[in-house]
């Protein structure tokens, strides 16, 4: 108990709280270029949604074991869910894990990256909507608002792309922004439901249910993993750890912090994206070099309004 009230209080004052949130985007943010070396080393074609799902599967079922072993492991006790979380572990995985990356493949084979990353961002917007509105988790106020469009407008930014043009479908823009929505409804619900429970074992066994799901699912509809190596398992293990790690501090800060303060900081994600896949999939800068500081500078800005005290509306 001592413990948790000194982790609240911490995770609690904006400067850790900022730079935890930064740990988890700097995290999700690598995923980008690493997914794409991974479908390389499994030989996974870009169309194979099935078989994305399925890659995808394996990695949140590792990711929920890494999660609960861990867990275990500083609790000195197995962590088990109670039997009347279930149903909370299992509406969690539903909106967090499921449907979000189900939505997510399937509309990004259907639409160009640059659509799919902006149309993404929107997350940030639904989860302050939901968390004010519906859930009266905390109050609406204008910086709210306009921290989050001045977020928005550096994500579009950093994205723009002259060869971003293309009719608008369900199954690819529209599913993206069901992702987008599932993302944020998932986000309320862990700042719901960690009232009461642990974030770690809600984190840890929704990810391993979820995960569980998918690889059924790939499988079910002709998903298969043809090619495997040690650096395809080890670029896998990887992924599994960032998504442990990220999903499970995100969740924490949740747990002690408004959803907009810390949702908000969700548009650094694909900024990090951006730069890691410079570093690591030897892409060019070109004229992206000046769109990214200004995005960065768009996004800080967004970040320091929404998270600066001010009267509610």
């Amino acid at each position: 108990m001592r413990d948790d009230n000194k982790i609240q209080s911490m995770l609690k004052k904006p400067f850790a709280a900022a730079l935890a949130a930064m740990v988890c985007c700097m995290l999700w943010g690598s995923a980008f270029p690493f997914i794409k070396i991974g479908y390389k080393l499994f030989d996974i074609a870009s169309d194979d949604a099935m078989s994305q799902i399925l890659f995808a599967g394996i990695r949140f079922l590792f990711a929920g074991m890494l999660v609960i072993i861990f867990g275990s492991a500083v609790s000195k006790k197995v962590l088990v869910p109670k039997k009347e979380s279930l149903p909370k572990v299992c509406l969690l995985s539903l909106f967090q894990t499921v449907l979000q990356y189900l939505f997510f493949y399937i509309g990004l084979a259907n639409t160009s990256g640059t659509r799919g990353s902006i149309i993404n961002s929107t997350s940030t917007f639904f989860a302050l909507l939901f968390s004010c509105l519906i859930f009266k988790q905390e109050k609406l106020n204008i910086q709210k608002i306009i921290g989050c469009a001045i977020g928005f407008a550096g994500v579009v930014i950093v994205n723009i792309s002259a060869g971003s043009q293309g009719s608008i479908t369900l199954a690819g823009e529209g599913f993206i922004l069901f992702s987008a929505i599932s993302y944020a409804v998932s986000s309320v619900l862990i700042k719901q439901f960690s009232k009461d429970e642990n974030p770690v074992v809600l984190s840890g066994y929704q990810f391993a249910i979820g995960g569980f799901i998918m690889i059924v699912s790939g499988l079910l509809f002709g998903g298969r993993l043809s090619l495997i190596s040690i650096k395809g398992i080890l670029m896998l293990l990887y992924l599994a750890f960032l998504s442990a790690a990220a999903y499970t501090l995100w969740g924490i800060l949740l747990k002690y912090n408004d959803v907009s303060r810390i949702a908000v900081f969700g548009f650094m994600t694909p900024i990090f994206g951006c730069v890691f896949s410079v570093l690591f999939l030897s892409e060019s800068f070109g004229d992206s070099g000046l769109k990214t500081i200004l995005s960065l500078i768009l996004v800080s800005f967004g970040i320091i309004i929404v998270n600066k005290k001010t009267k509610v509306i």
